[in-house]
């Protein structure tokens, strides 16, 4: 049985990602007090449930503390426990309660909205510590559930490489264990034949690939990961997030995202997504 607990900020997408997990033949629970997934799982083992999807937050407050001990306690049964992490941008998630108009669940008429989320965030601390992050700040929808599906399909024996492109004036990942600058290379956006492309393109790889610094940028990048990717997989993780970032993540950290997923998918189970492109 594979249980997938999925958690995170009010307002990041996780009724999106549990709609998403049914759809795709789980059976799925939505605001289960954590008290009570041991005794489901013991409900639906027996029944012979294969998939099982949990969604669990601080609309039960009182018992999300509890959680990372229970988690523990069924990683050590015959039972695969997968982690996932919503999260996004305070001033993200404040738009998206002002837009729908609904409250937040930590509200008492006495916090502010971003001082309950910031209460939250310290109240989920420890489950996001172990959960695979997703930031969903600038996420529709249909990219969400996109990505939803590549974690699932993931063989979660090993490390899956993770290769994210972005752009700076849009804030850096939430979900980056790694973040490298490739700001400092020509930018094609200045081109004008260019600027309406992306780093998928030919006309702009074949202009980085032109510029001498961006090979030596490559191979730097590609050295380091290398070198300390040995380190990364004895530690057990399940994911590793790198992230590439130029000024508007369009044109050089696609280039380098999709170059890097390429060079070690002979080796490292690769997913590769583009934040601003999705």
């Amino acid at each position: 049985m594979q249980l997938f607990l999925i958690s995170g900020l009010s307002g990041s997408g996780k009724s999106v990602a549990l709609k998403t997990l049914e759809d795709a033949g789980f059976y799925c629970v939505d605001n289960l007090p954590a008290e009570l997934l041991p005794g489901l799982v013991e409900q639906l083992m027996p029944a012979g449930y294969q998939n099982i999807a949990v969604s669990v937050d601080v609309r039960n407050a009182h018992s999300v503390q509890v959680l990372p001990s229970l988690l523990l306690q069924l990683m050590q049964r015959d039972l695969a426990v997968h982690v996932l992490y919503l999260d996004a941008q305070t001033d993200t998630l404040v738009k998206r309660f002002s837009e729908t108009r609904r409250l937040h669940p930590l509200s008492n008429g006495v916090r502010t909205l971003p001082e309950c989320v910031a209460y939250e965030r310290e109240l989920l601390a420890e489950i996001s510590s172990i959960g695979h992050h997703i930031d969903t700040s600038d996420l529709d929808a249909n990219a969400l559930r996109a990505w939803i599906k590549q974690f699932i399909q993931v063989d979660r024996a090993r490390l899956a490489l993770l290769f994210e492109s972005f752009g700076f004036k849009h804030g850096i990942p939430l979900d980056a264990d790694l973040v490298f600058d490739v700001r400092c290379l020509p930018n094609p956006y200045y081109n004008p034949a260019l600027r309406p492309l992306t780093g998928n393109d030919a006309a702009v790889i074949e202009f980085l690939e032109n510029t001498p610094a961006t090979q030596d940028m490559f191979e730097d990048i590609r050295n380091f990961l290398e070198r300390w990717l040995p380190c990364y997989i004895a530690d057990n993780r399940s994911y590793l997030t790198v992230a590439i970032g130029c000024t508007g993540g369009q044109h050089r950290s696609v280039y380098f995202a999709e170059k890097l997923a390429r060079y070690f998918e002979g080796q490292q189970q690769v997913l590769v997504r583009h934040r601003e492109l999705a």
